[in-house]
């Protein structure tokens, strides 16, 4: 709007002061040298307008010629910024097609000159490695590592290759160069998991399980198992150590898993194997009272013996509450056959049979049958047991 008004206002001054002008003409003088101009105002000014025009037009030239020249210089390496981004998205198409051999050559040609070189090395490895090329899937790796930005990209990648090959060792070197730690980045922690299950470095993974249930890395469920295999491996380990070791191993768990009847069945175990049969019941009677769990009873007949009434008496306290439980029964038949007491031990193997029939639950059968001169059942048992596809 202001731009309007003033050319409204240029124009109207124009129309006062055209008469003056046209009345009053004046002349403009020009000598050079020899040469001579004489002309009038109104044509002087305007050939001044002219000869400005003139000089616009080219300097406009000089300039466009100018970035004609500068242009042409950089034109090939646009060509080749353009043929990167073509050969980055042709690469990009075959790695959804899962078309490696030309997704590695696409993406390699792109890392040239793209503009983001180390996403294409790291597609071009990945391609490779799914073709088994563990020469080429190395040589783009260390050519993308030369970023320092992509330093751990690059031995998080490694390491998971390494796994996947089967090259646990070498796994092992990039996954320690990672350090990981309860700080670290969720992908290194999953592949820590991993490659310590795989190595069975329990002791490792042991350090890291509060981070994965915290990071949800695996789900509840898968977690539990982890936990329990890694507890369970470790105390194992321990038992066959020494006394130390295993003391330390079972007060390094929670109180939560010093609870778990597995974990206690393994623990006393061990203290039986170190002449403390007395604290190993201790503990297991502490436990019975609290669960029979099918850990302990499996257990018990293999750290009782003919002297121990006591866990005795407490066992057959759960005569009536347990009487269709078959590891319940199978404990007790054992523990009968500890003492001799052949007809306690039939009865049990007899409900055992009843609850769950197994070839080697017949088989016991049988054998007490036998003992007992019942031979007729005792060969009906043993043809059930030959029969059993348990």
């Amino acid at each position: 709007m202001i731009k309007i008004l003033a050319y409204v206002i240029i124009i109207l001054i124009g129309f006062c002061i055209s008469p003056f002008i046209i009345g009053n003409t004046g002349y403009v003088y020009i000598a050079a040298g020899e040469y001579q101009i004489e002309t009038s105002l109104v044509f002087g000014l305007l050939g001044l307008i002219l000869f400005y025009c003139a000089l616009q037009l080219v300097e406009w030239l000089v300039i466009l010629l100018l970035n004609v020249v500068i242009n042409s210089r950089y034109l090939p390496e646009r060509w080749r910024r353009e043929a990167a981004k073509k050969y980055t998205m042709q690469g990009a198409l075959a790695l959804a097609e899962e078309d490696w051999p030309n997704a590695e050559k696409a993406m390699a040609k792109g890392a040239a000159k793209g503009e983001l070189p180390a996403l294409n090395l790291f597609a071009a490895a990945r391609a490779a490695h799914h073709q088994l090329n563990t020469d080429a899937r190395d040589k783009y790796l260390a050519e993308a590592a030369k970023d320092p930005l992509t330093k751990t990209a690059v031995n998080t990648s490694k390491t998971r290759y390494l796994i996947q090959q089967g090259n646990l060792i070498e796994a092992r070197a990039e996954l320690d160069a990672l350090v990981p730690t309860s700080k670290s980045k969720t992908p290194v922690l999953k592949l820590a998991l991993d490659l310590y299950q795989l190595q069975h470095d329990w002791q490792a993974l042991k350090i890291l399980l509060p981070a994965i249930k915290k990071r949800q890395i695996v789900s509840e469920e898968e977690y539990l198992k982890i936990e329990h295999l890694t507890n369970t491996a470790l105390l194992k380990a321990a038992t066959k150590l020494n006394e130390q070791e295993l003391e330390k191993c079972w007060h390094w768990l929670s109180k939560a898993e010093r609870n778990q009847a597995k974990l206690i069945a393994i623990y006393a175990r061990g203290l039986c194997q170190y002449n403390r049969k007395k604290d190993a019941l201790k503990l297991i009677t502490k436990s019975l009272k609290a669960e029979l769990d099918p850990a302990i009873l499996s257990e018990l007949p293999l750290l009782l013996d003919a002297e121990d009434e006591e866990i005795r008496k407490l066992l057959y306290r759960f005569e009536q509450t347990h009487e269709h439980d078959a590891q319940y029964q199978i404990c007790l038949a054992k523990l009968a056959q500890q003492k001799r007491d052949i007809k306690s031990a039939k009865t049990h193997w007899s409900q055992a049979c009843e609850i769950a029939p197994k070839r080697e639950y017949w088989l016991a059968l049988a054998q007490m049958q036998e003992q007992l001169g019942e031979n007729t059942a005792a060969l009906q048992n043993y043809r059930k047991a030959a029969n059993s596809t348990e």
